[in-house]
């Protein structure tokens, strides 16, 4: 199997911009493996379609403000996504921006005061471990991570979460 089975085109049309309300109402797919049809139910149907003994998998993951702008020493754009947090103020994140090697600076403007993030390690693949000069406050700042067919501005960051959420540690929404 290739990933490339999975490829399809969507109209960007289709595309829902922003969570349906109430949650319960949003589209669900439902195929049927008997004769391969398809019907278009909405999430509350769910159960009509569960059977003894079938497991339900819920993501209980809570979407972290993971997405942080910022600006090099030399005054460029620098964005920054953490990814995974490593140890108090350390983290695995995905960092754009040209000539941002270890011992980098990104100046993040907070209310008061600059942050700054700076580039450890490159780790390879786009990953670097980046230490932030405060973490509670860089991640108020921050932005809930969307992808970049989501062109609507987020109103409410908590729309973004699954109605599941506890656990902070999600790097992106879940849009599906």
């Amino acid at each position: 199997m290739k990933t490339s089975d999975f490829d399809y085109i969507l109209p960007p049309e289709m595309i829902a911009q922003t969570p349906a309300e109430p949650r319960d109402h949003s589209r669900l797919m439902v195929l049927n493996c008997a004769d391969s049809s398809i019907e278009h139910r909405h999430f509350y149907d769910v159960e009509n379609y569960l059977k003894s003994g079938d497991v339900l998998v819920f993501n209980d993951s809570r979407v972290i403000a993971a997405r942080i702008l910022g600006r090099k020493a030399t005054g460029g754009h620098a964005e920054i996504l953490l990814l995974r947090r490593l140890a108090a103020g350390e983290w695995e994140a995905l960092v754009q921006g040209k000539h941002l090697g270890p011992g980098s600076q990104i100046i993040v403007a907070g209310e008061t005061e600059n942050h700054s993030v700076e580039i450890l390690e490159d780790c390879g693949d786009g990953v670097k471990k980046v230490r932030l000069s405060n973490e509670g406050a860089l991640l108020k700042i921050g932005k809930i991570p969307l992808p970049p067919y989501i062109r609507t501005p987020v109103a409410d960051p908590e729309r973004y979460q699954t109605v599941y959420n506890r656990e902070p540690g999600s790097a992106a929404a879940p849009t599906a």
